[in-house]
């Protein structure tokens, strides 16, 4: 018996499946990330194994993950037809993740400032990643 090839409707629906478990992988990971972050700082001079230098090494390996999920998020809203609104969101999460909170870190070492946006830019982060999340259960 031969198996027929699935519609263009059914590969959306997987796709969109997909998207929906990567944008929730992602939040979770996202709150992994802050969870490091803390942890990096408040045992930063303890010398503490599971956090100050290691913490932060994992943070910063978590949010270059980060990056490469939101791309992977952006191709299957692509695939899966998602919405104009949801690619521009996840045009904007490549960019935050994959730039912008690199460049605030680097520039966080002169000028506390930018540790504070990059902090900040985490959160939008989080929040785009939560109406994303949230817009799948509106739009199945």
């Amino acid at each position: 018996m031969t198996e027929t090839p699935s519609t263009p409707r059914q590969r959306t629906g997987i796709a969109f499946r997909l998207y929906h478990w990567a944008v929730l992988v992602f939040l979770l990971a996202g709150c992994a990330q802050i969870f490091l972050a803390g942890l990096g700082v408040f045992s930063f001079g303890d010398h503490d194994v599971a956090g100050g230098t290691s913490a932060f090494d994992a943070h910063k390996t978590l949010g270059f993950t980060l990056a490469g999920v939101a791309v992977l998020i952006f191709i299957l809203a692509l695939i899966s037809r998602a919405g104009v609104l949801p690619l521009v969101l996840c045009a904007v999460l490549i960019v935050q993740t994959s730039l912008l909170q690199s460049l605030l870190a680097g520039l966080a070492d002169n000028t506390a400032l930018f540790g504070g946006l990059h902090a900040l830019d985490g959160i939008l982060i989080l929040g785009i990643a939560g109406f994303l999340y949230a817009r799948v259960w509106r739009h199945p």
